[in-house]
């Protein structure tokens, strides 16, 4: 018998709409759920070459971003939790079972993965397609067919459930992909770029399916995307990696207030020296929009802006505008990732 099914997802033609209650937004005040993902000294390494780690982590349940740039070890730390890959070393957990060894499949009956890459079997249609990884979950046949049914209906293919899975669009891809992560009432599932190849309208959708998947459904979210808007559209918290590191983690908002403030600078006369003054003398962030001509600088926490205003009188330009900017989800990852 597979695992017991929880209240089924409602039925509706597609996903959330203008007209529908929108689900709630991520509280940034909200306390972190309990930790449906820990990690200590956890590594993977290929012969002598190191994918992962040594990461210690815990990942809170609700919605949680993962990110990182290309070859941070996203996808290896993913794979490794699901136990398709055995760890070099260290331990994990996840929703309390140990990963490794025999309670791998326990693991997979309780977790749903979207891939990043489209792994839709050929000839099938939707419905089957859907059906057969509910029963690949550990459903028994016959709550495999429901569930089939009624999460087709909640990703918006419902019309189309018949149809076979290689004449879909992109689109219908990707939520079928997202339908076979969450057929068979998972309680964390780990979404792998959702959004990749949709239209604006497409990947809207797909956002407010994800949300209110975590804030209505009662199910624990790891997103992994590129796409910084995406997770701060979602998640309330982000583990970042780099070379397989945890390099920031935790609350989104806390980490755009921390250690540096931004400001917006406008000045009369040579921009692009006053801005090099700022990085060489003072080892401030400076970045010029060369269109606007604005000028954006990072000041460390405990420091004034008394910095600004002497770079600008040793530039030998007439300061016009200073103002705080309140910080992104891309100036956190910038800062962390890239060392700006």
């Amino acid at each position: 018998m597979g695992p017991a099914l929880r209240e089924p997802l409602p039925g509706r033609a597609g996903p959330p709409g203008p007209t529908a209650k929108a689900p709630p937004r991520p509280s940034p005040g909200a306390a972190a759920g309990p930790a449906v993902i820990e990690a200590r000294a956890l590594v993977k390494r290929y012969g002598k070459v190191p994918a992962l780690g040594p990461i210690d982590v815990d990942i809170p349940a609700g919605a949680v971003g993962l990110l990182g740039p290309n070859g941070a070890g996203k996808t290896t730390f993913i794979k490794t939790l699901l136990g398709l890959i055995g760890p070099t070393s260290g331990r994990a957990t996840v929703l309390g079972i140990p990963v490794g060894g025999r309670r791998n499949l326990d693991i997979r009956q309780r977790v749903g993965y979207m891939p990043e890459r489209d792994a839709q079997i050929i000839n099938l249609s939707g419905f089957q397609y859907v059906t057969f990884c509910g029963e690949m979950a550990g459903l028994p046949r016959r709550d495999a067919v429901q569930r089939a049914h009624e999460i087709l209906n909640y990703v918006g293919l419902g019309e189309e459930r018949y149809r076979p899975v290689e004449t879909y669009s992109t689109g219908m891809r990707q939520r079928a992909k997202l339908a076979q992560a969450i057929v068979h009432d998972p309680k964390l599932v780990f979404l792998d770029e959702p959004t990749n190849g949709l239209d604006p309208k497409g990947r809207t959708e797909m956002l407010d399916l994800i949300r209110d998947l975590t804030y209505k459904r009662d199910i624990s979210v790891v997103l992994s995307s590129h796409l910084l808007p995406d997770v701060e559209y979602v998640c309330r918290d982000v583990v970042v990696l780099k070379a397989g590191k945890v390099v920031a983690q935790g609350n989104i908002e806390s980490l755009k207030q921390r250690d540096l403030t931004r400001y917006e600078v406008r000045v009369k006369g040579e921009t692009a020296r006053f801005a090099q003054i700022l990085r060489s003398r003072y080892a401030l962030g400076a970045e010029v929009d060369e269109d606007s001509g604005v000028v954006s600088v990072a000041v460390p926490a405990g420091k004034t802006t008394g910095s600004i205003l002497r770079a600008a009188t040793e530039a030998g330009v007439q300061l016009r505008h200073l103002q705080p900017q309140r910080n992104t989800l891309e100036d956190v990852f910038l800062d962390t990732v890239e060392a700006r």
